[in-house]
């Protein structure tokens, strides 16, 4: 199941996808992802309404390294005209794919009409897609709930009105809004998105381990999975997919040793990016997740929140993966 996808003009060596995820994704994540075979990365969310304005912060979510390619941005907003503006001006630096948010159940997001709130009103949403997919030559993509609540879910109405715009293809997390990340992901829904729409259709929501990855599309049909939160501290997911569809063999989970060297370049990755102090802030959450399920994580975790200088950084880990007398920490 795992094979190649193309979205508008943009051909894709195999279907999966990293989700755009707040304070996660950035150019440094992404390539890890993609050295781990990711096909399609995406940015975090980025303010349409802050990128129009030219707020240096927003901005710096579209920076990348030359080979984070091809790269997609994700936009968010309320309003059609900036999301227009905001998705020109994100294909001129660089951006190969614009996607649409329209499934943030933030509340800030919604309180603002913008993310999963758009679901409630499907002729904004038409015009939305209309004067974005007006404004750049580029592929477009749509992220979808399943709905603002279970009473009203018309994620079909929505990828049909994306599709009649000139989407190029939708991703669906099939969880409504309400629900937030709660509960669980209504797959079968992913189906009957499939069904509906004639353009790819990308299934997102519970996807943990290879196994759950093909599962997915056998059972929808979809043409890819986008893969977010199972990621974080396992870049190497995406590569464990690729080997599981075609032996149905699940491979042992990285040594410690290969943990540790995974941590190290993540770091130098950060410090390269970001210089030696900011990058270290910033990859420190990344060790939670790396670590998580760890015996003595939790203590180590405690240990190095504190930590701005790589080195002991570093020393850190080695001793936490190499305690005197053991051989391995799993």
């Amino acid at each position: 199941m795992i094979k190649a996808l193309t979205i508008g003009t943009v051909h894709l060596p195999n279907n999966l996808i990293c989700a755009p995820m707040a304070g996660i994704t950035d150019t440094v994540f992404r390539a890890l992802a993609r050295v781990g075979g990711c096909a399609l990365c995406y940015t975090e969310m980025v303010s349409a309404n802050g990128l129009t304005r030219g707020a240096y912060a927003t901005a710096r979510y579209l920076e990348h390294l030359p080979g984070d390619r091809p790269l997609g941005v994700q936009l968010f907003g309320a309003e059609p005209e900036m999301l227009a503006d905001a998705a020109a001006i994100a294909v001129g630096r660089g951006a190969d794919v614009i996607d649409v948010n329209m499934g943030c159940p933030v509340k800030k997001v919604v309180k603002a009409g913008a993310g999963a709130a758009l679901l409630r009103s499907p002729r904004k949403v038409e015009t939305i897609l209309r004067n974005v997919r007006n404004a750049v030559p580029v592929p477009l993509t749509v992220k979808i709930r399943a709905g603002w609540t279970g009473d009203e879910i018309n994620a079909m109405t929505i990828a049909r009105i994306a599709q009649e715009c000139g989407a190029d293809a939708v991703t669906i997390h099939p969880r409504t809004a309400a629900q937030g990340f709660r509960g669980h992901a209504d797959w079968d829904l992913i189906g009957r998105v499939k069904a509906h729409v004639d353009i790819p259709v990308i299934g997102n929501g519970d996807i943990h381990t290879p196994e759950d990855a093909l599962r997915m599309m056998t059972r929808t049909g979809c043409d890819g999975v986008m893969i977010g939160r199972a990621a974080l501290g396992r870049p190497w997911l995406f590569q464990k997919i690729i080997e599981y569809s075609t032996t149905e063999i699940t491979t042992h989970d990285p040594t410690p040793a290969e943990r540790e060297e995974a941590i190290s370049r993540h770091l130098n990755m950060s410090m390269n990016w970001y210089g030696e102090k900011q990058g270290v802030v910033r990859f420190r959450k990344h060790l939670l997740w790396y670590t998580r399920g760890l015996r003595g994580g939790a203590r180590f975790r405690q240990a190095i929140l504190a930590l701005t200088d790589a080195g002991h950084l570093l020393e850190e880990v080695h001793d936490f993966f190499h305690p005197p007398g053991q051989t391995s920490t799993q």
